[in-house]
């Protein structure tokens, strides 16, 4: 069967691949392959500057070009790869090959050939290629999305501060808060875990086949290659990689900075678990509404129903993402001696782990832009909820020193249906000062609400 996106295997390349073109790109085995050659070339231009005299700095002409290799890579050289991989039956050396044969006819580049990865391991490319790919999935699709969450919470916030609404502890009625500030709470988390995201330096190393330059040294001894490494991981793109420099390793980078990043990603995700939770109960219980698309159907049998779901979609694929992403940041730091190949194929995984946070995080959007409050539905839970006050009479109570108070509150309130008749005449009988008991008499659910407000504005 001739593959197209309804046979692919995985709903990311199949169902869902419109929505992932902009992941796709950067960590799919293409995407990996153009930061291989992106790698190689750096590596290959600043061994001509190094100062050998086998290899003298390259023409500004032949640095255009190579650099022209990174900048235009198409599928159609990925391709040509993947041909040449067919032979090598090895996808790094496919890579040194394929830059190679973009030497000919050119008698500069064709002359310092040998020094196409020249003292490497195929690690030292693949491990700084992998800290690419995520540094641009992080930087130009992760975050960006994250952060279309985070301005939309925050509007919601803001927009409805001052909107009253029943809270549930354990499922029951208790004080009340607003939809801003529950909104706001979600909000604050979620930029903290977007900040722990952003702040993981994504590491690479340059070191040969067991970390200890073993290579190089056999062919310039005198050579600070150590130094020569760090220059070209820390130099900023083009000319370098601009990631943080590896100095110790085994023939593979350790991935402890994957894990801490696949951990940080997992933990906004759980916060987002959280809240498409929370909101798919408040669209239950009729706190929001959702706006209707024509043509939509809710379900086959059912015409009246308009289904959450986009925060299911949401829910489940946040599930399959912190899955992968437990693996990977569980499995990725243990390797076997200086190194074992089960890092290899999981490595290729990142991008399905990323694609499914993706995919949840765009349906939260759509979701989120659906919503609309619906206040009648707020204010008649509150009305039905005077118990609730319970809590600021007796805390008033016992300011004043009134014997038993929780008790008292306790007696008449638990498990029963108060109305607001039956608070006020306790109220009335009080021994407190006028003036605090006329303060409680003018409560209402909905006005219990604190900070609430104040709180949810200031995020």
């Amino acid at each position: 069967m001739p593959f197209s996106q309804i046979s692919a295997l995985s709903p990311l390349d199949g169902r869902y691949a419109a929505k992932l073109s902009s992941l796709r790109v950067l960590m799919s085995e293409m995407g990996y392959m153009h930061r291989r050659v992106q790698v190689e070339v750096a590596w290959f231009i600043a061994l001509s500057d190094a100062g050998f005299k086998e290899f003298k700095p390259l023409s500004p002409g032949a640095r255009t070009y190579l650099l022209g290799l990174v900048k235009h890579f198409s599928e159609a050289d990925a391709l040509a790869i993947k041909e040449i991989e067919k032979t090598t039956n090895h996808d790094v050396k496919a890579v040194e090959y394929w830059i190679k044969s973009k030497f000919e006819a050119r008698p500069e580049l064709e002359k310092a050939s040998e020094f196409v990865h020249f003292a490497c391991t195929s690690e030292d490319i693949n491990n700084t290629s992998h800290a690419l790919q995520l540094r641009s999935a992080r930087d130009v699709v992760l975050l960006p999305a994250l952060d279309k969450l985070v301005l939309k919470l925050r509007d919601m916030a803001h927009a409805y501060a001052d909107t009253p609404m029943l809270s549930r502890t354990h499922g029951q009625t208790a004080s009340p808060t607003t939809v801003g500030k529950e909104i706001a709470n979600v909000l604050v988390r979620l930029q903290a875990a977007c900040d722990r995201i952003a702040a993981v330096a994504l590491m690479g190393k340059m070191n040969g086949a067991v970390g200890n330059y073993n290579a190089h040294l056999s062919a310039w001894p005198a050579f600070d290659w150590e130094a020569f490494a760090r220059r070209v991981v820390e130099t900023p793109e083009p000319l370098g990689l601009g990631l943080t420099f590896q100095p110790f390793s085994i023939q593979i980078e350790p991935h402890d900075y994957m894990a801490e990043l696949f951990d940080a990603v997992a933990r906004a995700n759980t916060i987002l678990i959280d809240f498409s939770r929370d909101i798919w109960g408040y669209v239950s219980l009729g706190y929001f509404k959702q706006r209707l698309k024509a043509g939509e159907i809710g379900s086959s049998t059912m015409p009246h129903k308009v289904n959450p779901i986009d925060f299911e979609n949401a829910e489940g694929n946040l599930g399959l993402s912190n899955a992968l992403l437990r693996h990977l940041s569980e499995k990725l730091p243990i390797s076997r001696w200086q190194r074992d190949l089960t890092d290899s194929t999981v490595l290729r995984n990142m991008g399905v782990a990323l694609g499914y946070a993706v995919l949840a995080y765009q349906a939260l959007s759509t979701g989120l832009n659906k919503l609309e409050l619906n206040n009648d539905a707020l204010q008649a839970d509150l009305n039905r909820s005077w118990e609730v006050l319970a809590e600021p009479i007796q805390t008033v109570m016992r300011r004043f020193g009134v014997a038993g108070a929780y008790e008292q509150l306790k007696e008449v309130t638990r498990g029963q249906i108060v109305s607001p008749e039956a608070l006020h005449a306790l109220i009335r009988g009080l021994n407190i000062p006028d003036e605090d008991k006329q303060r409680l008499l003018d409560m209402s659910p909905a006005s219990y609400i604190g900070k609430a407000a104040e709180l949810a504005r200031r995020v």
